[in-house]
């Protein structure tokens, strides 16, 4: 790398939510590992989470520096410490989240005028901050979170409105101008893009599209290997200029790192116990929180399915009680382990006890499992997730549908425990469930080649530092 490279600033500013907190840290890394200045912008309160993550800096000039800036919670209609999605008691206080989230952009501008840095790199859910960059005249990179085929079923459905042409909501229709075939129903996609029933999110998105369109490129936490066609679609096809450089979490080469922060888990010491592939890791991410009766729909299609598994529970919000029952964890102590709340996600996954994850398709669970080499079973819950579905289960083909036929943000569509237990049955054995694992094991291979020297994504980070660097000159 040239001196440029040394002078070069990027500011990061990620959304307030932890699953895009952790891959803009982990992004921040990669690009301080390449010697350039990486600063984190966010709130107080996320400062020390962020902290925490970043781990010890290999060397003093690979230090990730964090700048906070006040989120105006009373000016939004907000409580006060809501500064997290996390946080976040009641889906009524959503759109005071996001006008408070919108009245950032003064704070930002101010740090950029003080620190006058290269680069932004912002969030897709802060579309403000491509024009703030611009207002300074600095170059913007627009983070999506999400895969390529996602970014591109998404900007073919804007473009084209294919469902506008079926009659009713389960109506399959053919996504245009995608490559692959891909059928989807008006039930799988957000009510938001095609609708106009809350005018607020619609505007967000329409943001969030102009902010893409404004910006100098996009960079995509996936690998080529993983989605070349798509990669190939979104830049010659669709005009966009992006850059891969994941599975960006591979940068924490250390355990402590991968558990960002967190010490050893009771869980791992448990899978030390089990054989290989033979245990299921169940995990609907950070923010789902599904129904007392989902709940004892999942936990009967485990129990049913007689394998054994490790499940990550969040309390329904619908009665607030215990909806566990204790004999349930009694009856299958030894074979199931419960989680409340957090777990090392990635260190779980990466065990050789694990043979089968059953996922939201939230793109960096998908990404983490793919890294980890488990065949998934996949249950769309809302956002892009069910395209996700579409690239895990018909493009690489190293997924089961669990059968979520609807978009429902929170707490997912309703799957009926015989649905569970058939889609466990169907991951853990037999001939397809051996297909997709040797697949997958591939991919895993591929992904740790694409972030190593000379890698696709080592490359491509490397190729987009450069034409930053000759942007300051």
């Amino acid at each position: 790398m040239s001196n440029e490279v040394h002078s070069l600033h990027v500011f990061f500013i990620p959304f307030l939510a932890y699953g895009h907190i952790i891959p803009t840290v982990d992004m921040a890394k990669l690009f301080a590992e390449k010697g350039v200045k990486a600063t984190i912008i966010t709130t107080p309160l996320n400062a020390p989470f962020i902290t925490k993550t970043t781990g010890k800096p290999k060397t003093s000039s690979t230090t990730i520096h964090v700048r906070t800036i006040e989120l105006p919670c009373a000016e939004a209609g907000l409580p006060n410490g809501c500064e997290n999605t996390n946080s976040i008691t009641s889906g009524a206080l959503f759109p005071a989240f996001f006008r408070a989230c919108g009245l950032l952009q003064d704070q930002f501008e101010q740090l950029l005028l003080e620190q006058r840095p290269n680069c932004v790199v912002a969030d897709v859910m802060f579309p403000w901050a491509t024009n703030s960059a611009a207002k300074f005249g600095v170059p913007s990179l627009v983070y999506d979170g999400t895969s390529f085929f996602s970014i591109c079923a998404n900007e073919c459905m804007g473009l084209y409105e294919p469902y506008k042409n079926v009659s009713s909501d389960s109506e399959p229709f053919l996504i245009p101008n995608l490559p692959g075939e891909i059928t989807i129903t008006r039930m799988q996609v957000s009510p938001h893009v095609m609708s106009n029933e809350s005018p607020g999110v619609t505007k967000l998105l329409e943001e969030v599209r102009e902010s893409e369109l404004k910006s100098y490129g996009m960079v995509v936490n996936s690998f080529y290997e993983l989605e070349k066609v798509y990669a190939d679609h979104l830049r010659n096809v669709l005009g966009r200029k992006a850059w891969h450089i994941g599975p960006m979490f591979l940068s924490n080469r250390v355990k402590e790192e991968k558990a960002h922060g967190e010490d050893e888990h009771e869980c791992l010491k448990w899978l030390d116990t089990k054989k290989p592939n033979s245990v299921v890791y169940v995990c609907f991410g950070t923010t789902t929180k599904m129904t007392t009766s989902q709940l004892k729909d999942i936990a009967t299609g485990l129990e049913a399915s007689g394998e054994q598994f490790i499940w990550v529970v969040r309390k329904s919000e619908e009665d607030g009680v215990e909806w566990l029952p204790e004999e349930f964890e009694k009856k299958i102590e030894g074979k199931g382990l419960i989680i409340r709340g957090w777990a090392p996600q990635v260190l779980i996954l990466e065990h050789e006890a694990i043979g089968a994850f059953v996922t939201h398709c939230g793109w960096n669970s998908i990404l983490e499992g793919v890294v980890a080499g488990v065949p998934m079973v996949t249950w769309p819950i809302a956002y892009e997730q069910f395209f996700n579905e579409k690239l895990v289960c018909e493009i690489l083909k190293i997924g089961v549908p669990s059968g979520a036929k609807k978009w429902a943000a929170g707490v997912g569509d309703t799957v009926k425990w015989e649905a569970v237990e058939k889609a466990v049955k169907t991951i853990m054995s037999g001939e397809e469930a051996n297909e997709m694992r040797n697949k997958v094991k591939v991919l895993s291979h591929l992904a740790r080649e694409a972030v190593a020297e000379g890698g696709s994504s080592n490359s491509d980070l490397n190729a987009l530092i450069a034409e930053l660097s000759s942007l300051t000159i």
